[in-house]
């Protein structure tokens, strides 16, 4: 009979293993649980190192701000200028008074701006160096090409008249400041964006505000929070 059914102690045995089994689940739930709080606290540190580093990039992009309009802000009207404090460009929007139409020569108007800002520029920007990925000139124009001109050409002529235009501005900056030149060359860039960013009022191209040269400090934000994901 006990070879059919069993005996009571070989019943006591299966209690004893399910008994057994059941504590190396609850084991492996603890231990699972224990590394789900691990990596929540792992997500939560590198949230708050990307949080830290977006506080600190509001703070200094405030900071550029007020040090450029502290510096400028007697300038920026004779200028024909203003100071963005979401993208920090410094915008100069008369654009007769800068280069002849359809010239990527600098005028005799604007040389003596340059001459005045740009040293001052570069003064105002340098104890915020290592926060800043690079400083950007960036030529705008209208969307108004040459006279009878197709959409396309007037877009590829307006890209290298702002072309020639920022790279006048950069030649001329560079030549007036030759013991920057070093930092010049690494940090500034001259960008030519045709009529791909245009100014509108009510959806309407505004032409003459179209037409600018800006000067833009770009933080390196970015780049300190791409490092935090790469090292997760």
């Amino acid at each position: 009979m006990e070879k059919i059914f069993g005996s009571q102690n070989s019943s006591q045995d299966s209690g004893d293993h399910w008994l057994t089994v059941s504590d190396l689940m609850a084991g492996l739930m603890v231990v699972f649980l224990f590394i789900a709080i691990v990596f929540m606290m792992i997500t939560q540190k590198e949230n708050d190192k990307i949080k830290d580093v977006a506080v600190a990039y509001q703070q200094n992009q405030v900071a550029i701000y007020e040090a450029l309009e502290s510096e400028f802000e007697k300038d920026l009207d004779k200028w024909g200028a203003t100071i963005d404090k979401e993208t920090l460009a410094f915008n100069f929007q008369s654009p007769d008074v800068l280069f002849a139409n359809n010239e990527t020569r600098l005028s005799d108007a604007y040389k003596e701006i340059l001459n005045d800002f740009f040293p001052r520029y570069i003064n105002v920007l340098a104890p915020f160096r290592d926060s800043l990925d690079e400083i950007r000139i960036e030529g705008h124009t209208s969307s108004v090409g040459l006279r009878g001109s197709t959409e396309a050409q007037a877009y590829f002529y307006n890209m290298r008249l702002s072309q020639g235009r920022t790279r006048s501005v950069l030649e001329y900056g560079y030549a007036l400041m030759p013991n920057e030149s070093d930092w010049i060359k690494a940090n500034i860039a001259a960008v030519g964006f045709s009529s791909s960013r245009l100014i509108k009022e009510n959806g309407v191209e505004d032409a003459a505000r179209s037409r600018r040269v800006s000067f833009r400090a770009i933080t390196n934000a970015d780049i300190q929070i791409k490092r935090i994901l790469e090292a997760q």
